[in-house]
């Protein structure tokens, strides 16, 4: 396999990275680190956090020169248009013009997707709190390179409360799950073609479940998504329980095939 020099672009705010570091809790940027050198030992990194990023007009100088992008996870939601949101999507432009291959996990497909002219609004059918099932994938996503050798009905780790209710123009639905109607597709735009999902193969049910216990206020009495504590301990309890009959290589067979492409092209 050849040298790969890839981008990963950092969806949360600093300051909640800080909190998941001071809480023991990978960043989304580690997560896909670790998660990379499973399947491809030569890589070069950068990373860039676009909502912050002092090297921001660097990195957009020098975008031709990068294999491919990850856009990986954030606590963020698109449609309420902060200025550091603002950033992200202005990123995410920038770079249709200038990279081949991106990889738009949850938070990077709905940046894409916002950013290419569709439309991203909170679930009418729920959230996926560390976990999605029944995934489908379309009889177009089975020809997909991204699902190669993926189980044609999965369960994945998640973390949503939004979802694509509008596909760029062009864009191909390639899998679904009762919640979300778009759990995976692709577009392309300018010189870009984005392979988008809402799950995220690239982090551990482990981390899912440490982010559950994180944010167990929040989603008790802000998110409103469980009634009580023991609530969020049946749920962990089924985590847990699905971490069991999962293996990794199954769980990030979408990141092996990426980057599987993007070293064939």
């Amino acid at each position: 396999m050849k040298n790969l020099k890839i981008l990963i672009v950092e969806g949360n705010l600093e300051s909640e990275n800080i909190n998941f570091k001071k809480a023991g809790i990978q960043t989304h940027t580690e997560s896909l680190k670790d998660s990379i050198a499973n399947y491809h030992k030569e890589v070069s990194y950068e990373v860039l956090n676009p909502s912050s990023a002092e090297n921001f007009n660097d990195i957009i100088n020098k975008l031709e020169t990068y294999d491919g992008i990850v856009w990986g996870g954030s606590s963020l939601n698109i449609y309420n248009d902060t200025p550091e949101i603002k950033k992200q999507i202005f990123f995410m432009k920038e770079c249709f013009h200038k990279v081949r291959n991106i990889l738009a996990i949850c938070w990077g497909m709905q940046v894409a997707v916002t950013a290419a002219g569709g439309v991203v609004k909170k679930s009418k059918k729920g959230a996926h709190i560390g976990i999605a099932k029944n995934i489908n994938i379309n009889s177009y996503g089975l020809k997909h390179p991204i699902y190669k050798n993926k189980d044609p009905i999965f369960n994945t780790p998640a973390f949503n409360f939004d979802e694509v209710v509008t596909p760029p123009d062009g864009a191909k639905l390639l899998a679904s799950n009762p919640i979300n109607k778009v759990q995976g597709l692709e577009f392309q735009i300018g010189v870009s073609n984005i392979w988008g999902i809402q799950y995220h193969p690239e982090i551990t049910y482990e981390k899912m479940i440490n982010l559950i216990n994180f944010r167990r206020d929040r989603l008790i009495n802000f998110r409103k998504v469980f009634k009580n504590e023991n609530d969020i301990d049946t749920h962990i309890k089924s985590i847990e329980n699905e971490n069991k009959k999962t293996s990794g290589r199954s769980r990030m067979q979408e990141l092996e095939n990426w980057l599987h492409h993007i070293n064939e092209n």
